[in-house]
């Protein structure tokens, strides 16, 4: 349980600030970057870079949940279900997880008397998904320029 709590605190700092070992990825003051040849420093940093991604977002499906909806305002659970070749409970355990942790809005209602469950991403679910691309391209160029 002390895990889970402390993971949960990383994310939640990580989210307002950037890491040291990020800082060196995207080239900046410590690390490799900064004119500095990408040697041996550089592939330590990326590594510890990528330890650091948002697992909440790395889930295939959760990324993919998150990147429909950056560009479609809203959609249906059948819809993303669809999109994203799952299943109910899978999209559901998914969907809820980024719920949780505020990324997506989920609102529930009745056609009729057919149940609807449509999703929308939230602000902060914006920039997650922004710093989590952000950090994705700064590891492929530190590897790339190996």
């Amino acid at each position: 349980m002390a895990r889970s709590s402390s993971a949960r605190a990383r994310r939640k700092g990580a989210a307002a600030e950037e890491t040291p070992s990020m800082t060196a990825v995207r080239g900046g003051a410590s690390g490799a970057g900064a004119g500095a040849p990408a040697g041996n420093g550089a592939g330590a940093d990326a590594a510890a870079a990528a330890a650091e991604l948002d697992r909440i977002i790395h889930e295939r499906i959760r990324l993919g949940i998150l990147s429909a909806l950056a560009v479609t305002e809203t959609l249906s659970f059948n819809d993303l279900k669809q999109m994203l070749e799952t299943t109910d409970g899978n999209l559901s355990v998914h969907a809820r997880k980024l719920e949780e942790a505020g990324y997506v809005l989920c609102e529930k209602s009745f056609a009729g008397r057919i149940p609807r469950t449509e999703f929308r991403i939230t602000p902060g679910g914006r920039r997650a998904l922004q710093r989590y691309l952000d950090h994705m391209e700064a590891l492929i160029h530190a590897v790339r320029d190996r």
